[in-house]
């Protein structure tokens, strides 16, 4: 947005701009946090974060309503939070304790919640595309005025499941909106590498797609442009497609060495962090006091103190109840 449109928006506004960057301090907390507890060996496995890349689950997620679903990847803590599922059960799955999400048995990369319609999690690069459209045609066969949003990194457009799944929603006129999170950089490849077309939004446009690029660095500008596609989608306008571009301000995960891109550019982003950037715009508008800002830290800071809290006495799921679960416990009407 320009700094104008910006303007205009917190006039309009103020406690929602507010609302937007306080999630997104949230999601940066939250993430923060498991850093430091992985370098303690709280936390094991594999850890993506998504610090830098807050605008875009912020954004869209303020647009959806509670029946609506969300299929995100592995990089998913941001999501899940401001989907609606508690820091609590969250840290408590990434500590592998009873107590978490999926009672610890996904971890990081995993993270399912029924109750908030949050599908994963997903360890599989463009393994969530498929699921998207399964869930879109589920509710259109059952008439419900529904719309399935479904995350992937730039990375997975080489997949062949990219190609089908957006193939098959458009042929059959589904309710699902793909969000694309560019941040550049499949693992340690540089999108230049592996595309021959690296405008991902006029890629997905070959299959009828309406698709269009967003800057996925400003929040207000990912819930404008996530706001018209839902909206669309849910009038009956079929699937949309939105490449948020945005980048990730730490490496790939915890065990990555980040030795092919130059520190020099991961600054250069930096000065456009979204949360700086709300910031000083609220704070341009006079909307936004020292003593807010230090309030609104403080009561992120307690919520993810209380997490970890959360998290530390939790308990291991008992060894008799591993095969648990392996079939449904359903019993046939």
């Amino acid at each position: 947005m320009t700094e104008e449109e910006t303007a205009a928006a917190i006039a309009s506004d103020p406690e929602h701009v507010r609302h937007l960057l306080r999630q997104m301090v949230r999601v940066r907390r939250l993430e923060e946090a498991c850093v430091e507890l992985y370098s303690a060996t709280k936390i094991r496995g594999f850890l993506h974060v998504y610090i830098g890349e807050e605008a875009v689950a912020a954004g869209i997620m303020s647009v959806l309503g509670p029946d609506d679903a969300v299929v995100a990847t592995y990089r998913e803590h941001g999501h899940a939070l401001l989907r609606g599922v508690a820091a609590n059960a969250i840290m408590a799955e990434m500590y592998g304790h009873a107590e978490g999400c999926c009672r610890g048995r996904g971890g990081s990369m995993h993270l399912f919640d029924a109750a908030t319609r949050f599908y994963g999690g997903n360890a599989i690069v463009a393994g969530g595309l498929p699921l998207a459209v399964g869930l879109a045609l589920a509710d259109k066969m059952s008439g419900r005025d529904r719309v399935t949003v479904c995350f992937f990194g730039e990375g997975a457009v080489a997949e062949g499941e990219f190609h089908e799944s957006l193939n098959l929603a458009a042929l059959w006129d589904l309710p699902v909106l793909f969000c694309c999170e560019n941040n550049l950089y499949a693992m340690g490849t540089a999108i230049e590498r592996s595309e021959s077309q690296t405008d991902i939004a006029l890629k997905a446009s070959g299959y009828a797609i309406a698709s269009w690029a967003v800057d996925g660095m400003d929040v207000l500008a990912v819930e404008e442009s996530a706001r018209r596609a839902v909206d669309a989608v849910r009038a009956g306008a079929g699937p949309h497609f939105l490449e948020l571009r945005t980048y990730r301000f730490r490496a790939h995960s915890m065990f990555d060495p980040e030795r092919y891109r130059e520190k020099a550019e991961v600054e250069r982003w930096m000065e456009r962090d979204p949360i700086g950037l709300l910031r000083a715009a609220l704070e341009a508008q006079g909307a936004l006091s020292a003593d807010e800002w230090s309030a609104l830290q403080r009561e992120v800071d307690e919520e993810v103190q209380a997490a970890i809290a959360f998290a530390e006495a939790g308990t291991l799921e008992p060894v008799e109840e591993l095969t648990r679960f392996v079939y449904s416990e359903r019993t046939a009407p």
